[in-house]
């Protein structure tokens, strides 16, 4: 199995390990994330009909109002909750969500680091939110 090492900002300190969900485009808080169930529902979203239930996210930044972290904390009180955040660059939606939800995060990739070309929905991914090191696992392709 190939293993690709990468480094970002520790946002959120604690370790986190789990499969990817890699959403390019992010997802929206408000009909982007089903408050009782966990099951990304914006019709958009390319992975739409997935459980973000102890997933490590991969996201570029929050979409959508203010009121973004409000929809992750909706599903994480339904039981519903990532193991961890990867984000290309964090914003006060991402942040806030991190830190109510208590959830491992690292951010702010360099610009020659595309998470969204290194990493695939699937891949299995372990992450220090105290130094930033993330480890990809690649999935069998």
């Amino acid at each position: 199995m190939k293993e690709i090492i990468l480094k970002g900002r520790p946002a959120f300190p604690g370790k986190a390990s789990g499969e990817a969900i890699v959403c390019p485009d992010s997802i929206q808080g408000w009909a982007g994330v089903d408050d009782k169930t966990g099951i990304i529902i914006e019709d958009s979203n390319i992975e739409k009909g997935k459980c973000i239930d102890k997933k490590i996210l991969i996201l570029p930044y929050g979409k959508g109002s203010t009121g973004w972290s409000g929809h992750f904390h909706s599903a994480a009180v339904s039981g519903f909750k990532p193991s961890g955040w990867l984000f290309s660059k964090i914003d006060s939606r991402s942040g806030v969500a991190s830190a109510v939800l208590s959830i491992p995060t690292i951010a702010d990739f360099t610009d020659d680091i595309d998470l969204f070309s290194l990493i695939k929905t699937g891949d299995f991914i372990e992450m220090d939110g105290d130094t930033g090191e993330v480890k990809i696992i690649k999935r069998d392709e």
